[in-house]
């Protein structure tokens, strides 16, 4: 090895790439004599800076802990919540403290943007300290009925029931003294029976199998008929007055009547009634058993909404907060004991009650006389029906009460209500002789395992 010549004194005879080689080799020893040397980098220091003056406390720990908050919420965001695993109690807990950025200069109203909107894999898991607060877009309700069909001689009586749709996607529909049964598959429509000019049909209510169909007269009558037959089974007696409201459960089924009577019969009974349930000081109008068939919901005239058990000749529970007909009742499918109930042109509400703790749980004031309600089954939705003033149909979101949708069309005041099996369609019926169909409700299939309904 040759040695080069020295730094200090280059030879004269060195070529211009000799002397670069020896100031690679030499670069911890080489200065250039005609050139200053800069830095490639700017790291300022801010020990000078007058952080009070903004209200800003800056120190070593507050910079680590932001740090370290910032690369656990990007590691949990990229790899799972399992990720942040590695951070200690107190560095954990310090994370909600640590994210949100506070800048010296900053607008006065912030926009605050979802987290989901940043992270490039979602999960269902939150970070504690992060409020994940996705913005579902509304879901869209076609606010047009997809199918009108006249029903000459609908009437327009409050305190009826002359609408519903059998689990064999089966409408039946009283009119004036006539029952008729509308397929929904086929459209084919059936003339059930005739009680003639002496009577009239004031209810209708199908079996849960949706083989069965009871019919309520005016002359307080239950009449059980098979519909895929079209024969009548039976004829039951004990009320008095008509029979405007109906529930099956199962083998039993319960009729109220303007007697202010509630009779409980079972069909494969030979009475024409097993119990009497008294209670009411004036016409029974609406009727619901529960879906596990233990509750049976009784509104009446008498602005009264009572709760009766399967064994019991008075009611367990009695509500008195409404100020008009209680005709409108939903118990919830998705949640044991929860009851909605609706008051007449004089209340106005839709009230919720907890009936496994007898408490009263929210009331809407809806503007309108309330003269139906129905659950969705598929989301925590219901489904509202008005008459005076303003004949409206209003899709809510439970539990915020937050409407989705508000249908129009009928003309006077939409008294019959209905789903479908499928639980996607309802059927409305009112004084202007119309059944109107309306698609407001998804699909089962449409919906995540992870929906509100537990809520």
């Amino acid at each position: 090895i040759i040695p080069s010549p020295s730094p200090s004194t280059p030879s004269p005879f060195t070529s211009s790439h000799s002397r670069h080689v020896d100031r690679l080799i030499n670069s911890n020893h080489y200065t250039s004599p005609s050139r200053t040397i800069y830095s490639d980098r700017f790291i300022p220091t801010r020990s000078a800076s007058n952080f009070a003056l903004f209200d800003i406390h800056s120190s070593p720990e507050t910079r680590e802990d932001a740090s370290t908050a910032y690369s656990a919420l990007l590691r949990t965001a990229l790899f799972g919540p399992d990720a942040a695993g590695g951070l200690s109690p107190d560095k954990r807990n310090s994370l909600a403290m640590a994210i949100p950025s506070r800048n010296i200069f900053r607008y006065k109203t912030e926009t605050r943007r979802s987290m989901h909107s940043l992270e490039p894999f979602m999960s269902d898991d939150t970070v504690p300290g992060v409020n994940y607060s996705p913005v579902k877009a509304p879901r869209k309700v076609s606010r047009s009925p997809y199918k009108v069909l006249d029903a000459p001689a609908l009437q327009d009586d409050f305190y009826l029931n002359l609408v519903d749709w059998s689990s064999p996607n089966v409408l039946a529909v009283g009119l004036g003294n006539c029952v008729y049964l509308w397929n929904a598959c086929s459209s084919k429509v059936t003339k059930l029976c005739d009680l003639g000019i002496d009577d009239c049909v004031c209810s209708v209510g199908w079996a849960q199998r949706g083989t069965h169909l009871a019919v309520g007269t005016s002359n307080g009558k239950v009449q059980i008929w098979d519909a895929s037959r079209c024969k009548k089974i039976r004829t039951m007696e004990g009320h008095r007055l008509r029979v405007g409201a109906l529930s099956w459960s199962s083998s039993l089924l319960s009729s109220g009547g303007r007697d202010k009577n509630i009779y409980q019969r079972d069909i494969r009974a030979q009475e024409d009634f097993v119990s009497k349930l008294s209670g009411h000081k004036s016409e029974v109008c609406g009727l619901k058993w529960s879906y596990d068939n233990r509750e049976l919901a009784s509104g009446g005239n008498d602005n009264r909404l009572f709760v009766w058990n399967q064994h019991s000749a008075q009611p367990v529970l009695k509500y008195c907060e409404h100020t008009a007909a209680v005709k409108a009742i939903a118990w919830s499918p998705h949640l044991h004991g929860l009851l909605a109930s609706g008051g007449g042109t004089a209340d106005r509400c839709i009230r919720f009650w907890n009936t496994t703790t007898n408490s009263h749980l929210s009331c809407m004031d809806t503007g309108s006389q309330v003269c139906n309600l129905v659950w969705s089954k598929n989301v925590n939705e219901l489904v509202s029906t008005h008459g005076y003033s303003q004949n409206q149909i209003i899709v809510w979101r439970y539990p915020t009460m937050s409407k989705l949708a508000t249908l129009t069309g009928h003309t006077y005041r939409v008294l019959y209500l209905a789903i479908s099996p499928d639980g996607q369609t309802i059927v409305t019926g009112a004084g202007d002789e119309t059944l109107r169909f309306w698609n407001v409700f998804p699909s089962p299939k449409s919906q995540n395992s992870d929906t509100e309904i537990g809520a």
